[in-house]
């Protein structure tokens, strides 16, 4: 009979030996972010692994590091009191690292910025083309084919060229999208010892970098939200920190679509960082926080945003770190606030279809959650046809 035994390892992790700068500087910068950019701890961390499984060499110890890491302009000792501090250049590391691990696998295809279905001004052309129209852009008229329809129209005797033989070149229109970038710091993001805001962070360095290296005319904001919601800059990404925070989701959203409101351009979106359920907000001064199960009171206005988001043509898009496909997670509920445009059915209705999800995560009741669509017959003369409706099943416990 095959089997398994599983024994206690004894020996050395031989992934973790480094031999030179660039590879103990790839395990400092993913303690530092976990560390959120405290020098002295992430040290203090990288000596205890070298002390338990000697991941440095005799040649090249953590002094030598922490030398090299002054010589390449990684940190800068204050002169005044000896403290290490994090140099522009290294927030600009992280978020090119970030960039690397994340996007840096992905295989080769077409290539595109913001490419749309629309034909329009752009830098980019292909070799299809058009009858030209006017107010076409000259510099595209295809010669080649123009003239071959000049000698098919009017011959080679009597050879002349009109508008009507003219042809340019195909190009797809390039558009610029604003983007807010939502952080969720709550305590929930590092509760029951998950460490839910290291890939957080690395995510959002990941992606404010690609937007500012690849789509330079688009914008990008940063903003985090707990019990409110404020905006930060890119460069502090890095150093967030979780705080005793509940998840007041409508907060983020307010702030976001505050900042949207602000933006010219017509392609706007809200990229939301997030691991659970709305569990707060703000009434008048006071919180009105509730973190067992869904809050009718919490998550109705959360669904008013969500419209108010549908309605000026933002785009919502969340992002979490459970298992995928998990719509009926908290976070799951809250993806779906997005996709429902009434958080209650009407009060005469019949059911069109429905659906059932059931989640992968194991908690101690039914991981369930139902959507069904409906026609309202409130109104006799109308046959009302509404969206989606999202029904919570089993109440699972807030994190």
């Amino acid at each position: 009979m095959d089997g398994v035994i599983f024994e206690k390892f004894i020996g050395s992790f031989k992934n973790l030996k480094t031999k030179n700068f660039e590879e103990l500087f790839k395990l400092y910068q993913q303690i530092l972010l976990i560390t959120s950019g405290d020098f002295n701890k992430t040290i203090s961390v990288l000596t205890e692994l070298d002390r338990k499984y000697n991941i440095t060499s005799p040649e090249y110890g953590i002094g030598n590091f922490i030398e090299d890491l002054k010589k390449k302009g990684y940190v800068v000792e204050n002169k005044s009191d000896g403290e290490i501090q994090i140099t522009k250049k290294s927030e600009i590391e992280f978020r090119r690292s970030a960039l690397d691990e994340i996007f840096g696998k992905l295989k080769k295809g077409n290539i595109g910025n913001h490419s749309t279905n629309f034909s329009g001004p752009s830098l980019d052309s292909d070799y299809s083309t058009k009858p030209y129209e006017y107010g076409d852009n000259i510099e595209k008229i295809a010669f080649n084919e123009s003239i071959k329809n000049a000698q098919i129209n009017h011959g080679i005797e009597n050879f002349m060229m009109n508008e009507n033989d003219l042809e340019t070149f195909e190009s797809d229109f390039k558009t610029q999208t604003s983007t807010v970038l939502l952080i969720d710091i709550s305590h929930s993001m590092i509760l029951y010892g998950e460490d839910r805001i290291t890939p957080a962070k690395k995510v959002a360095m990941a992606l404010s970098e690609l937007i500012m290296k690849k789509y330079k005319k688009d914008t990008i904001d940063v903003a985090v939200f707990g019990n409110d919601a404020w905006k930060v800059k890119i460069k502090d990404i890095p150093y967030l920190k979780v705080g005793p925070y509940h998840t007041n989701t409508i907060a983020g959203l307010e702030l976001a679509i505050d900042i949207l409101r602000r933006r010219k351009n017509n392609n706007k979106q809200i990229f939301m960082i997030t691991d659970g359920k709305p569990t707060c907000m703000k009434v008048g001064i006071n919180y009105y926080k509730n973190a067992f199960g869904l809050d009718p009171k919490i998550l109705n206005k959360t669904y008013n945003l969500a419209s108010v988001c549908k309605k000026n043509n933002i785009r919502v898009v969340s992002c979490f770190d459970s298992t995928e496909g998990e719509l009926s997670t908290p976070t799951g509920i809250a993806l779906l606030s997005n996709l429902v445009d009434y958080p209650h059915p009407p009060l005469k209705y019949s059911i069109n279809s429905y659906g059932v999800g059931i989640g992968n995560l194991k908690f101690p009741f039914p991981n369930l959650v139902r959507v069904y669509k409906v026609t309202s017959s409130e109104d006799s003369s109308t046959n009302l046809q509404m969206n989606p409706k999202c029904e919570e099943i089993s109440v699972q416990e807030a994190w």
